[in-house]
């Protein structure tokens, strides 16, 4: 029996080929559960894999996808039987192992989480990894001691897909959630997700030289990185956090520790691929109970896996707003 899967082939030294192909089960690499996938969806990540030396993939052909959602087929671990639905982000899945642009997947068993009662894999995937480091980036404020009451919440890079879900929870929690873009188009749907105000990126982007600012913020899901969190970094509030989830602005940080010293401010370092199961687990039941999949829902823009090789070039281009879902049974 055949299924259909996004390939991506090795053509020259700068060149790769991308097509959906027709696949067998024996094709699939070793693993504990083969998952029958129902819904995927596109991140950056994703984008990157699609293009020649992306420094990602180790050999090829290769089937890209760092997230899935769908029903296990088989399984030799007996945590999962057939019929078991089941959600996978992360562990490096998409890049060096075969991943969920694709109708099958064969995987670890430690890779995978249960969903969650009151999710669908539709759901799933609007939320996937974004949403999940998202989720992760929430949890791990708060246990740093942000609560609603303490002030404004700043959330960087707010229209992408990390940015957009992270907005939609904190807004939903009750905080008064300050969202950054560069897209002024955008505001109109940051401030439905949940958004009190709207900062332009222009206030953000580039560093002052005074290692100290106004204290300003409660609290801030960065996903940006580069000068912009050296900045925000000295508009912190005394002894509050910032969870670093991204470095869409670039990864040098040309920052000062006068904030960590003199304010006490901490930079909370958010990882969403490597996370233990335990941690999943817990981000997973709070997207489950802390996430309107109301507003989720209408961030939702469905494709099928032949749009994928076009939404990988949108992707790495910021033309992606808010969430790509792919039926891969479409």
């Amino acid at each position: 029996m055949t299924f259909k899967a996004v390939v991506v082939e090795r053509t020259g030294d700068e060149s790769v080929d991308v097509s959906v192909q027709d696949l067998t089960e024996d094709q699939l690499p070793e693993g504990d559960v083969t998952v029958a996938v129902q819904y995927t969806t596109v991140n950056y990540k994703d984008g990157l894999c699609l293009r020649p030396k992306n420094g990602l993939v180790r050999q090829y052909p290769h089937v890209p996808g760092v997230d899935f959602a769908g029903t296990v087929e088989a399984s030799s671990d007996s945590r999962y039987k057939p019929g078991d639905q089941v959600v996978l982000t992360g562990w490096r899945v998409g890049e060096i192992h075969w991943g969920g642009f694709s109708q099958m997947a064969r995987v670890n068993a430690d890779w995978l989480v249960p969903l969650p009662d009151g999710l669908s894999t539709k759901q799933a995937m609007a939320v996937g990894t974004a949403g999940m480091a998202a989720m992760l980036a929430v949890i791990a404020l708060e246990d740093h001691g942000l609560k609603p009451d303490q002030g404004d919440v700043l959330v960087t890079g707010a229209a992408g897909g990390v940015g957009s879900i992270a907005t939609t929870i904190l807004g939903h929690l009750g905080y008064e959630v300050a969202a950054v873009t560069g897209r002024p188009e955008t505001a109109d749907y940051l401030k439905s997700l949940g958004a009190k105000r709207i900062v332009e990126r222009s206030e953000l982007d580039h560093v002052t030289k005074r290692p100290l600012e106004f204290e300003t913020w409660a609290g801030c899901v960065d996903a940006v990185g580069g000068e912009m969190l050296a900045r925000i970094l000295g508009q912190m509030k005394y002894g509050a956090s910032v969870a670093a989830v991204g470095l869409a602005g670039g990864a040098k940080l040309p920052a000062s520790v006068i904030p960590f010293l003199l304010r006490g401010v901490n930079l909370l370092g958010i990882d969403s691929v490597m996370q233990p199961f335990d941690a999943r687990v817990r981000a997973w039941q709070r997207i489950a109970t802390d996430l309107p999949m109301n507003k989720v829902e209408t961030t939702i823009r469905l494709a099928t896996l032949a749009d994928v090789p076009q939404l990988g070039e949108d992707i790495l281009d910021g033309q992606v707003k808010g969430r790509v879902v792919v039926d891969v049974n479409a």
